[in-house]
């Protein structure tokens, strides 16, 4: 009997330790992670944020046909890999990206969490959230969906997560794009992103804040000016506060929300606009026609290509028109660069802050353009390069065309100063050499500049004699110690007379009322000129401020009690008054007497019009 069943009980010790053995390896395994499973992302207290891209594992998906389920298999056998660099710009590819990071909370106090992706252009996000009891949550997100689908009304694609407190939880992400694969994944508490949310707020209302003063400023010059090269820069400042509007994800809240055909096209629409706008501006500023005939051409040439690339955007898709114009960005600074370089090297000094400006916006136009496409990681100063680049560019810009006009300014002004210099000295020679004539030469010299010193339509004197009148009158105040006071008047609403009445009209209407000045105002020791358009001034020497008040009222009284009869027409006109007054023992400015006189009209303008306001600063 023992030698009968000494084999089976020999048998039984064997499955008994083949039964530990498997025990201990089933063990093993459940003690130690799979292999090529990421260690998860642990939220431990204390932090309300994570930055997402350090643990992050990420799939290419070239053929964009895979699921959700085919992207767990692949995460769960390790097919997932970390992120190049630790960096999620990829710049533009085709297919869909898989990103894959499992996540543990452990904060009790906050099972509700936000994924952010910070970048506002990706066309279609899906998230899949798995938990450990097998159930699957899916959200969809991105440009291409509506903008109301999001869980906040934010400018990023962000996602509601519900985290239970020491649970495993998988979170996967599908994006696929026509727009640069960025994928700047950050995990907020709903706290942390609101402070995230106020604190943009102020960055990006100040960069549009000065973008909208330039804009208004250059505005007025324009109009007041005409000068080409505002309208130029009103347009590139204009569209290139659009193409960061759109990028930084405002144009899709606030201006398109529920169109994902505008979302895409206006990103190389606008880029090609300001581009546009940058070359003409660069043209007008440089005076290339003039100056450079050939850099003039290819400046038309360049606009010319942006204006087709900008048309065919409409159509093109995204994935062609937005490469070839971030593209095009840094060929057109670096024309515009070269440019400014050849004008600077032939002695066009105005061009040397034209080349600073352009310099700081292409090294922040450059940090984007590659961050774009994937050659630079995303820091602040990449990200956020170019509303630094744009916003000093646009300010330089600014300064730029005023330092321009200064100098065309100016040199009017010489050429002038020459002009009557070489007058003087031709009527010297021929009264040389015209002896017998002296007297008739002479009297035509006078007539000669009591006209240059007179205004043709009104008959008064012209701006020029009055700005030499104040200027001696200043000198002299110096030695008497004699007050001085200065008008200046703007006839209202001038505008409505020449648009209702005619030109011609408008000026009778002129005329009229410098004759009512006149009037007033010679009788009294008055000086009376036409500053330019429907503004008048008058110089009082010896007025204190009350005398010079009731001058004035008694030219607006004038003014308004005498209709201009045109025809069949009685115009009646009003006039705005700043009076500016300069006490007998302070020294003033030419400049600094007509500025307070015309602040003082502006308030008269504030408060209603057809009055008259003193400057408040009697000096």
């Amino acid at each position: 009997m023992g030698s009968i069943f000494r084999p089976l009980r020999m048998q039984a010790a064997w499955h008994v330790l083949g039964a530990w053995l498997l025990a201990a390896l089933a063990l093993s395994c459940l003690a130690s992670p799979a292999a090529g499973a990421a260690e998860p992302l642990e939220l431990r207290p204390g932090e309300s944020s994570y930055p997402l891209s350090p643990k992050l594992t990420y799939w290419h998906d070239a053929q964009a046909n895979a699921g959700y389920g085919d992207a767990f298999q692949h995460a769960d056998s390790g097919g997932f890999a970390p992120l190049p660099d630790g960096s999620p710009a990829f710049g533009f590819q085709t297919g869909a990206y898989w990103f894959h990071l499992p996540l543990r909370n452990l904060q009790a106090d906050e099972p509700r969490w936000l994924l952010v992706q910070e970048y506002a252009l990706s066309d279609k996000l899906d998230l899949y959230v798995r938990y450990p009891d097998g159930r699957i949550v899916h959200e969809t997100g991105g440009d291409h969906v509506s903008f109301s689908s999001r869980y906040i009304r934010y400018r990023h694609p962000n996602f509601r997560i519900d985290l239970p407190h020491d649970e495993p939880v998988e979170l996967l992400l599908r994006v696929q794009s026509q727009s640069s694969m960025q994928v700047p994944l950050v995990l907020y508490t709903p706290r942390a992103l609101a402070e995230v949310m106020r604190d943009a707020q102020l960055s990006t209302g100040i960069y549009y804040g000065i973008v909208l003063a330039l804009l208004c400023y250059n505005l007025v010059l324009w109009l007041m000016l005409r000068d080409a090269g505002y309208f130029w820069y009103l347009l590139h400042t204009g569209a290139f506060g659009l193409v960061l509007f759109t990028l930084n994800g405002y144009g899709f809240e606030y201006l398109w929300p529920n169109s994902p055909w505008l979302a895409d096209a206006s990103v190389p629409m606008s880029i090609c606009l300001a581009l546009i706008g940058m070359q003409l501006f660069t043209r007008s500023f440089l005076e290339l026609r003039e100056r450079w005939p050939a850099g003039n051409r290819v400046s038309l040439c360049l606009a010319g290509f942006f204006l087709v690339l900008g048309i065919a955007s409409f159509w093109l898709p995204y994935r062609i028109a937005t490469p070839v114009a971030s593209r095009a960005v840094l060929f057109g600074v670096v024309w515009i660069i070269a440019a400014t370089i050849v004008m600077l090297r032939r002695g066009y000094r105005p061009a040397q802050l034209l080349l600073l400006a352009w310099t700081l916006f292409l090294l922040g136009t450059a940090a984007f353009t590659l961050l774009a496409f994937g050659v630079l990681p995303v820091n602040f100063w990449t990200h956020n390069g170019v509303q630094i680049g744009s916003a000093l560019e646009m300010l330089l810009l600014s300064l730029a065309l005023g330092t321009r006009y200064a100098s065309l300014r100016n040199e009017n002004i010489r050429i002038v100063q020459e002009t009557n210099e070489r007058l003087e000295r031709s009527v010297i020679e021929r009264t040389r050499e015209l002896r017998a004539a002296m007297a008739q030469l002479g009297e035509a010299n006078v007539q000669l500049r009591e006209y240059s010193r007179r205004d043709p339509l009104t008959g008064v004197y012209n701006r020029r004699h009055f700005r030499e009148a104040l200027q001696s009158m200043l000198d002299a105040r110096r030695d008497s110690g004699q007050p001085l006071a200065l008008l200046l008047l703007d006839l209202d609403h001038f505008k409505r007379i020449n648009d209702g009445y005619g030109h011609l009209a408008g000026d009778e209407c002129l005329g009229a009322a410098a004759r009512c000045i006149e009037d007033v105002a010679t009788p009294r020791g008055g000086l009376v000129a036409r500053f330019g358009g429907e503004e008048f001034v008058v110089l009082l020497p010896g007025f204190q401020p009350p005398e010079a008040l009731q001058l004035a009222e008694a030219i607006r009284l004038r003014i308004q009690q005498t209709p201009v009869i045109c025809g069949s027409n009685a115009i009646r006109l009003s006039v705005s008054i700043g009076v500016h007054t300069i006490a007998g023992d302070r020294g003033s400015a030419p400049e600094d007497a007509i500025r307070n006189a015309d602040e003082a009209l502006y308030r008269a303008k504030d408060d209603g019009r057809n009055c008259v306001r003193h400057s408040m600063s009697v000096a």
